[in-house]
This record gives C-alpha cells, structure tokens and sequence, in this order.
C-alpha cells in the first residue's frame, strides 16, 4: 500500500495536509538549517524543491509538489499515513464497491430476481445501506494491517529480482488464492457458529437472494473476519507490491461476482455465483471463496441446483417452488422466526406459487 498512499499523497494529500496543518517552518528550511551544505547546494530557494521522499518502487517516481514540504505533519509521520490510509480504504473502497457492483447490476445481473417470492421490500437501499454503516469501522480494522504494511513490516517486494526464486513471481497468484481459500472457509464455516451467527453473520445473510450489492453487506466485524487471511499473507510470505494491489482490487470484484446471480461456472471446483447462491438459500453449505476444496473435503459442498444453469428454468415457478419449500425449513432451524420485510408483492407472489 505504500505505492497507493504516494500516488494519493502527490495528488490529493500532501495539499490537503499543508493546507489543514501548515508546519511554523516549511520542511525544506528545517533540512537546509540542520546542513548547511544542503542548503546551499539543494535548498538556495523555495521554488527548488528537496527530493529527499524514498521512492516506494523502481518501476516509475512522483515528482512531490511544493505543498509536501509544507505541513507540520510529513509523509513518514504514522499519524497522518493512519489517518490517509483510513481514508483511502474508506472512501476509495466505496468508490471501487459502488463502480463494481453498478457496472454487475446493470449489465450482468438478472432482474428476474426482483420477482422472487425471497427478495426483500427495497432490498437493494438495504444491502447499500449496511455497506455503507459497515465499511467506516471496516476500515479502521483494515488500515492497522495496512498501516504495518506501509511502516515496513510485511514481506512485501517490489521488483521481480528480489523474489526468493524467479518462478515465484508467477508461484504467489495461486499460492496466495489456496492460502486465503482454506482460511476464509474455516473462518466463514466458524461464522455460520450458532452463538456466532446471530451476532454477526446473519446481517449477511438477510439477502436470501442476493443482488451485486450484497456483496459488502456486513456485519463490519464479520466483514473485517473474512478478510484476515488477505493481510495476513504478505506478513509471512514474500508478495509483489503491484501483485498485492492487485489482488486487493480482483478480492472485491470476486466478492461481486459471486453475488451476481449469474450462474456462469458450472465447474466442480470454482465456487462461482451458483454455489454461493446455494449458500445464502441453504445456510450451511458452500462456504469457500474461490473453490469448492475444502468444502468437498470438510463435507459441505452443496452442488447447484442443474436448473440454475438453465436460463428458462432457473427462473421458473417450480424452480422458485423447490428453492423456497426447503429454505424456509433451513431457515427455521438456523433463525428461529423469519423477521425479513418481504413486501405486499412479494408476500402475493409467494401465496400464488404456494
């Protein structure tokens, strides 16, 4: 995250911070009265800005404007890379969440769902709503892993040559995809905990059928849960800075996806849109992230339903009659009382098809 907080720093920051919190002595005085030298080689004026800001990668260097010399709070001060970090994960992380979702609902996600007898009154405003009181505290969580990222203690690499082997550059994609798949199953299996889900899963789990927007829709605990694994990664094995951005970004649009509705992969081992379906309708199956391994292994693997893969049929009344008889017997047993706001279309949809 340190190349993401100097892109943010040159542009949006580094004015922010000196317009907010100007320093009595601009940083380039500070430097040129502690050498001399310095000053009279590198700091004879204002207008001649210090380059003495680290570079975070090799692969390309930011000019710093004048305005990060001018804050009482530097780039390298850990309370305000905690509070840009905070910010960039809150704010930028709604804006990848609401982009990502958007371009799935409009384009990808089938609106046939809006007629299902399980789709809640106004789910959509409900699912962007819990997104949107989750992510502040969501964030906080997630900017101490970042902030220790950033101060230097994970094994983050930047060029390829540092690598522990050269193969690895390739190795850590899937490497990092089983480590996070085995330990988001153990940890969202220990979710589904009776004493657990009430507390924090079930807030997930109100999006019985679930739209793109779902897909952040946490308990922010719960949220922050699920993505241990990711942090935790770069803390004991070697990762590419570009690689770890990128994981970052593909980890929220796989979270999308899989709540997409569009029941693409048929495959016995990626755990696509259709098994995660099965999931939010069944409760206590399909709890991987990207495959369907441990599941198979630790005897929750739920198959979909071959209708969903159907476009006439995964829409069709007996499909809907099948799905909602067993799921209101699962749901019972899970919740007890099913408080969710179905809605007067929903509840005469419902009596007509039952």
């Amino acid at each position: 995250m340190d190349i993401v907080l100097e892109i943010f720093d040159t542009f949006i920051f580094d004015q922010l911070y000196a317009t907010v919190y100007p320093a009595s002595t601009p940083i380039a005085f500070r430097n040129a009265a502690k050498d001399p030298i310095v000053s009279t080689s590198n700091f004879s004026s204002m207008r001649e800005a210090p380059t003495a800001f680290a570079r975070t990668t090799q692969y390309f260097q930011l000019q710093p404007s004048p305005y990060a010399y001018l804050s009482g709070w530097p780039r390298d001060n850990v309370y305000r890379q905690a509070l840009s970090l905070y910010l960039i994960t809150w704010l930028f992380g709604l804006a990848v969440y609401y982009i990502i979702a958007s371009l799935s609902y409009y384009f990808v996600f089938d609106h046939n769902t809006f007629t299902h007898p399980k789709y809640l009154k106004n789910q959509v405003w409900l699912e962007m709503k819990q997104t949107m009181l989750s992510m502040p505290l969501m964030s906080v969580l997630t900017t101490a892993c970042f902030l220790a990222e950033v101060r230097g203690h994970a094994k983050l690499y930047d060029v390829a040559s540092d690598a522990p082997f050269a193969l690895y550059n390739f190795l850590q994609f899937p490497f990092f995809l089983l480590f996070t798949d085995f330990f988001i199953y153990w940890i969202h299996r220990g979710l589904h905990h009776p004493r657990v889900y009430k507390n924090l899963h079930k807030a997930h789990h109100k999006w019985i059928m679930p739209t793109p927007f779902a897909s952040h829709a946490f308990h922010p605990i719960d949220g922050f849960s699920q993505s241990i694994p990711y942090h935790v990664f770069p803390f004991l094995f070697p990762l590419q800075k570009f690689a770890y951005v990128g994981l970052f970004v593909f980890v929220n649009v796989w979270t999308v996806m899989i709540h997409d509705g569009e029941y693409v992969a048929n495959s016995p081992i990626i755990n696509g849109a259709a098994c995660h379906t099965m999931h939010h309708l069944y409760f206590n199956y399909n709890y991987g992230q990207y495959t369907t391994l441990w599941d198979r292994l630790a005897g929750s693997y739920r198959q979909p339903n071959q209708e969903l893969f159907v476009k006439e049929s995964k829409m069709s009344k007996s499909e809907w009659e099948k799905q909602v008889k067993e799921m209101e017997v699962l749901q019972k047993e899970v919740e007890g009382d099913d408080e969710r706001d179905y809605g007067a279309e929903a509840s005469r949809l419902q009596k007509k098809m039952l």
